[in-house]
């Protein structure tokens, strides 16, 4: 219906204004389950709107786009204070030259050779696949393909294609990392955004006839969700020890490296998780103008330990999602909060998780701050 009656940005930003009044006159009858989905669609709405603005040029400082299209306020560490964590790592990559081409010469043995790539992305999503299913009744029919692709700013992607259906892509413009492959099939797949698109289709589209919940909006506080949950899934799916002896023992021979080198990548792939929230404090310095994009490149070399190629497309993907980089790292903590404060019990844990890929579920909820209509 969009392409075939097409609107220019006036009657667009009219519409938004149309459906936000609508809904701020529409009642909820005193019934929690509607005053819910009426909060969520309002939350919507206001992101549908700083989008707006932004597709019109207007430039806004980094925290306040974040707060307007992802419902958060993002606080940003200053770099130095992961300065210590870079000092704990030089130990893990020793010698001389920036600890940034350590840690690369030091990962060039975990590639996953090109030739070998599908069977450990098929081996590793079908592993995930498996832990999900223990916890989760998913729907008989569902599916995914995956592709590999080239020229993208992303390292994988899923587009949901209704029907609990996925396209799984994943870039291979980069070396592929023996990790990644667990940390994909997790986040694109089961449990991340492949289950809770369909989830959301299942329980809220066809069980209650929700019709906005057909449509994802990428710039919206449901990303937040959406990219939280898929980064804990990796950790819910597989416990630290659990990750390193499948890798070790499953994942390893099928990309043709050493079993008995997993321990001493994985003690790195943990240190370096101490370093995530840094990348939103460069993506907020470059956006907002306080450095180049040189700088940009440089500062995330050193303070995600990558390579200048994987810095720039970094780089590349801030430039064109801008304050989208807050739901990886934000999100994955809101959601391992929420969900962590109920109980160790990891059957509690997967139910809260359900729970949370069901509803309507706004990032303000995470923190224990739910507003009533």
């Amino acid at each position: 219906a969009a392409k075939s009656d097409p609107r220019d940005m006036r009657e667009l930003g009219n519409a938004i204004i149309d459906l936000m009044l609508r809904l701020d006159a529409a009642s909820d009858g005193d019934d929690p389950e509607i005053a819910l989905r009426k909060r969520f669609l309002s939350a919507q709405l206001e992101a549908a709107l700083t989008r707006h603005a932004m597709m019109q040029e207007e430039v806004f400082p980094f925290a306040k786009e974040a707060k307007g299209l992802f419902d958060v306020t993002p606080i940003f560490k200053p770099l130095s204070a992961f300065d210590p964590v870079l000092e704990e790592i030089e130990n893990l990559a020793p010698g001389d030259g920036p600890l940034s081409e350590r840690v690369a010469d030091f990962e060039k043995g975990y590639i996953i050779p090109k030739d070998r790539l599908k069977v450990v992305f098929d081996a590793a999503i079908a592993e995930c696949k498996a832990r999900t299913e223990k916890y989760f009744g998913l729907p008989k029919t569902e599916n995914f393909k995956m592709e590999f692709v080239t020229g993208k700013s992303w390292s994988g992607y899923n587009y949901y294609q209704g029907n609990y259906q996925s396209l799984i892509q994943i870039n291979t413009d980069l070396p592929i990392f023996i990790g990644r492959a667990v940390d994909l099939g997790c986040h694109e797949g089961y449990p991340g955004h492949h289950v809770y698109n369909m989830l959301l289709e299942q329980n809220l589209t066809r069980g209650k006839g929700w019709q906005e919940f057909s449509i994802y909006p990428l710039y919206s506080p449901q990303s937040l969700i959406a990219e939280g949950s898929a980064n804990y899934g990796i950790e819910l799916a597989f416990t630290g020890q659990q990750r390193l002896d499948y890798e070790r023992d499953v994942l390893y021979p099928l990309a043709g490296l050493d079993p008995d080198t997993a321990a001493a990548y994985w003690a790195m792939q943990i240190a370096k998780q101490a370093l995530s929230g840094a990348r939103m404090t460069i993506a907020k310095q470059y956006l907002d103008g306080e450095i180049s994009r040189d700088e940009a490149i440089v500062l995330t070399q050193k303070y995600q330990l990558v390579s200048a190629k994987r810095a720039a497309q970094m780089t590349d993907f801030t430039e064109q999602y801008r304050s989208y980089v807050i739901n990886y790292g934000l999100g994955m903590e809101m959601v391992r909060d929420w969900i962590e404060s109920g109980g160790s019990s990891p059957v509690w844990r997967w139910k809260a998780m359900e729970a949370l890929l069901s509803q309507p579920i706004l990032p303000e909820d995470l923190l224990g701050e739910v507003v009533s209509d």
